[in-house]
């Protein structure tokens, strides 16, 4: 059996529709919300300057639309995406469509069949035995489980494979609604697919994937929900899902380091998904970070809201283009979601 280390060597992401939150808010949510202050107030505090929506609800309002009605455009709309991002990764990498072994899908928001890994390497021109994945509904920290099994899949078979995620949240709006959980989800969430491409390690290039480590607290299940309903899905929000993490993030991040004889000052860069400002928040003092270290984190979510999945590819893709890590340093991601489940990835830049 061959076994080597696997290193992600490109990044691509593709973005619908840019709008301001300023002018969502204005423009639809302050009527959706029927002007409520607690629900202005939340999206003020949300540090998101502007958001990506596949579903613009300035121009329509799927807010009552059958979950049918959604899923047939989701299958509409996220084939270009997942097509633009899967291209724009491999042309990083300079690795050629037929080349890869396996597409792996993460998607939270969106099922049909024949699936978006069809229709991707259908549309790129991968060979007809590219085995495929698809990871549904595991939400915001989908791309840490699915890295661990592309990396396996490469480590194991010598092959380069493909993780692609891509999140429509704009098609899960909820009726109007005076809980405050929906005004956060609908201040943070955001629209993007983003994709890596992982080969065999030739040499140097690239950030290598050490480990992965999981955590799940059934304790805080019920703190963070995506339920499937007869409009859409509908994403459960506890103010407490913060509390939750700060406890568990130190002795988790901590425990990963230590398998490898390493420390927090060994890390030069912090990828973690920007959940809201709160999280964090959470991550920077239970780790007890400089402020600098989660900047590309706060940047994504002013950016780009919160992509769910995506949303840690993005953050990782912005590290390294900020040259960090170093050659030679280390990174981790981290990711959080329903369970109350907390991931991470240990990479090493080489």
């Amino acid at each position: 059996m061959v076994s080597t280390t696997a290193h992600i060597t490109g990044f691509g992401s593709a973005l619908p529709e840019c709008v301001g939150q300023d002018v969502l808010w204005e423009g639809f949510f302050a009527r959706h919300f029927a002007g409520a202050e607690a629900a202005g107030r939340v999206f003020r505090s949300a540090r998101v300057r502007r958001r990506h929506t596949a579903v613009n609800p300035l121009v329509e309002d799927v807010s009552t639309w059958s979950t049918g009605a959604r899923m047939r455009r989701y299958a509409q709309e996220a084939p270009p995406l997942g097509v633009g991002a899967v291209a724009a990764a491999l042309a990083d990498s300079g690795l050629a469509a037929e080349d890869v072994g396996l597409l792996a899908v993460a998607s939270c928001t969106g099922y049909t069949t024949p699936g978006l890994d069809i229709r991707v390497t259908a549309e790129l021109g991968m060979t007809p035995d590219v085995q495929r994945l698809l990871i549904g509904h595991m939400g915001c920290y989908a791309a840490l489980p699915g890295l661990g099994a592309v990396a396996d899949f490469v480590s194991s078979r010598d092959k380069a494979a493909v993780l692609l995620c891509l999140e429509l949240t704009s098609l899960h709006l909820q009726p109007a609604t005076e809980s405050l959980d929906q005004a956060v989800a609908h201040s943070l969430f955001s629209d993007a697919a983003a994709a890596v491409v992982v080969q065999p390690g030739r040499g140097n290039g690239g950030l290598a994937v050490v480990d992965i480590a999981a955590l799940t607290d059934p304790a805080g299940a019920e703190h963070m929900t995506w339920n499937v309903t007869d409009l859409g899905f509908r994403m459960g929000l506890s103010p407490r899902v913060p509390d939750v993490l700060s406890r568990h993030v130190a002795p988790m991040i901590t425990g990963l380091l230590a398998r490898h004889g390493l420390t927090t000052a060994d890390v030069d860069a912090w990828a973690v998904h920007p959940g809201g400002p709160r999280i964090l928040e959470a991550v920077g003092g239970g780790l007890t970070l400089p402020d600098a270290a989660l900047a590309e984190s706060r940047h994504v979510l002013a950016e780009h809201g919160n992509c769910s999945s995506a949303t840690v590819l993005l953050v990782l893709s912005a590290l390294r283009a900020a040259c960090r890590p170093r050659a030679g340093r280390y990174g981790v991601a981290m990711a959080f979601g329903p369970g109350l489940t907390l991931y991470a990835a240990l990479v090493h830049a080489t």
